[in-house]
């Protein structure tokens, strides 16, 4: 994609109302463009197939197929077809949500919430599209500690083992939601150096984002 070539969204809700101050909202950006609408997770399935969008908006509740199971759909489309995924960002009404949880560990990039600030929003979509995560540091150790203190900790993968020292001492900080720039000023490493670090624990992890290395730390309970 170009640096000219608009975000192309594709927004996947119940809600005809919401979707109607969502499309005006994105048609109001320069730089985004609607891909589509669907009203349930079957049709977004559909949609996604045929407008290769770059993010979708991913409603969590809805009829025929809720926003879990359409992720998993458009995302495993996408990779069948040889395609890259979009990125998926859940929009849940509730804080702490378990169905935000398991979306995310089907494969969303974050979640927003559906009250959030339109230029938050915004700022989610152009920020997911870039690579990063949307959900604030504090937000994700509280969602994971909700949705995992029932769970026993899974056992840590032979390829953590793959991890240099230095990389596990940013896959922590990464992991408790230190922004790249609070990472290099801590581990007294250039930004650059970190985004580096980074990719290549992503890469040796098998991860897609850094949602997903969130996920993984809390699953395997190597952060507090």
């Amino acid at each position: 994609m170009t640096q000219n070539t608009p975000i192309r969204v594709l927004l996947v809700d119940d809600q005809a109302l919401f979707r109607t101050g969502i499309r005006m909202l994105v048609d109001s950006q320069p730089d985004l463009e609607l891909a589509g609408e669907a009203g349930d997770g079957q049709e977004g399935i559909r949609v996604a197939a045929q407008t290769r969008p770059d993010v979708v908006l991913m409603d969590i509740r809805m009829p025929v197929l809720d926003g879990i199971e359409s992720t998993l759909g458009i995302l495993g489309g996408a990779e069948a077809r040889g395609e890259q995924p979009p990125k998926v960002i859940v929009l849940t009404t509730f804080d702490l949500d378990e169905a935000a949880a398991r979306a995310i560990r089907a494969g969303a990039s974050g979640f927003v919430l559906k009250d959030a600030d339109p230029e938050f929003l915004l700022a989610a979509i152009r920020t997911v599209h870039a690579g990063s995560a949307v959900i604030a540091a504090s937000a994700t150790r509280e969602l994971f500690e909700h949705f995992d203190a029932r769970a026993a900790a899974a056992a840590v993968p032979e390829t953590f083992d793959a991890l240099t020292a230095r990389e596990r001492e940013i896959f922590l900080l990464a992991a408790r939601g230190l922004s790249n720039s609070e990472i290099a000023g801590r581990e007294f490493l250039s930004e650059a150096t970190v985004k580096t670090h980074i990719s290549r624990i992503l890469g040796k992890l098998g991860l897609r984002d850094r949602v997903q290395l969130v996920v993984f730390a809390f699953e395997h309970r190597l952060v507090d």
